[in-house]
């Protein structure tokens, strides 16, 4: 069986981005590069979307910017500015076609279904594919979107509803989300912040339905394309491997407290690029240990106080949308996260320290 330099587990968005960042790069001139990958095709399955905080290398892939976007409880909605960090939302299919072109480019590069094809003894193994799928007793943030679209002009594209937490909440967190990428098409998504174990909650279709027809107030409309999933609000745990490196959600590239994870795929790509060539001793690359402690406390609010939740993600977007969005973007320095914390209630936020 043939041996391969690297190796890459999962040819989805971490390993792809990875793959890339190292083929742009020239890493893969003399190396040769075995991705490991179930599917028999590409096609668009995810929307991922986030604040530009820094630069990367799918702008090419973005299906629309915005500037502005709104935050909303029961009687109250709060509009904000994200020009200095708009938000862009990634056509996944974009992004495989333009990764998948430019792969072909290098002979060195190859496809295969399963570890067992090729002799991985020698090599250095990225890992991307999570071990954690069947633990329901952790939190998850589970969602369903679809997108529609209208005949006639409906959605102000300038502006898209980043949490609408006026719906049910089910003794959970639940809130709906709208990405309209024009005046007549929109992602419309439910999403939850709850174990996993709870099928009532899934009853994602209906949820929709009820919000578009009964809360957006749309009636005449045809939904074109629908997603699902669930990320882990969660750390992975893997014993350490020599010359094995975790990446994407299975490296730990999920920010807890948002689920947020492409940008941290980018700059973990890119680190891994500019070290690869002593790749074996480099320095494990991490989300900030600060981050991973206030995640720490703030999930363990979301656990014991569900109810509070609306109120408190709220409250956070009363700050400056500049700080919030580089807090909720691992770019905060000291005295932006104190900002945060100080319009937490604080008592709540004490106690989850002890539990």
């Amino acid at each position: 069986m043939k041996e391969f330099d690297y190796i890459i587990i999962g040819g989805g968005c971490a390993g792809l981005s990875l793959a890339y960042e190292l083929q742009i790069n020239e890493k893969l001139k003399d190396k040769t590069l075995a991705i490991i990958e179930l599917r028999t095709e590409y096609k668009k399955d995810k929307t991922w979307s986030f604040w530009k905080v820094a630069d990367h290398n799918f702008d090419d892939c973005v299906k629309k910017n915005w500037e502005n976007f709104s935050v909303n409880i029961s009687n109250k909605m709060n509009h904000l500015n994200c020009a200095s960090y708009p938000y862009q939302s990634i056509d996944s299919g974009l992004f495989y076609e333009k990764i998948n072109k430019k792969l072909k480019e290098n002979k060195n590069i190859s496809f295969f279904k399963d570890i067992n094809e090729i002799n991985s003894k020698n090599s250095f193994i990225f890992n991307s594919v999570p071990l954690n799928k069947k633990d329901y007793q952790n939190l998850w943030q589970h969602f369903c979107g679809v997108e529609i679209e209208t005949k006639t002009n409906f959605f102000d594209d300038e502006i898209f509803n980043l949490m609408d937490f006026d719906c049910e909440q089910r003794e959970s967190v639940h809130f709906f989300y709208t990405l309209p990428y024009s005046k007549t098409k929109a992602l419309v998504e439910t999403t939850w912040l709850s174990k996993m174990n709870d099928s009532s909650q899934k009853d994602y279709d209906s949820q929709i339905k009820d919000y578009i027809e009964n809360h957006l107030n749309l009636k005449n409309y045809k939904i074109t394309y629908k997603e699902e999933g669930a990320i882990p609000l969660f750390y992975p745990t893997y014993k350490k491997e020599k010359n094995k490196i975790n990446i994407g959600t299975a490296g730990g590239m999920t920010r807890l407290s948002t689920g947020y994870t492409f940008l941290n795929i980018q700059e973990h790509s890119k680190y891994i690029c500019q070290n690869i060539e002593n790749i074996s001793n480099t320095k494990k690359f991490e989300i900030g240990k600060k981050y991973q402690y206030l995640d720490n406390i703030f999930l363990r609010v979301v656990k014991k106080n569900p109810k509070m939740m609306p109120d408190i993600f709220f409250k956070m977007f009363k700050s400056s949308p500049k700080t919030v969005i580089k807090f909720l973007s691992n770019k905060s320095n000291f005295f932006e996260d104190l900002s945060i914390i100080l319009k937490m209630p604080k008592l709540t936020f004490i106690k989850a320290l002890f539990y």
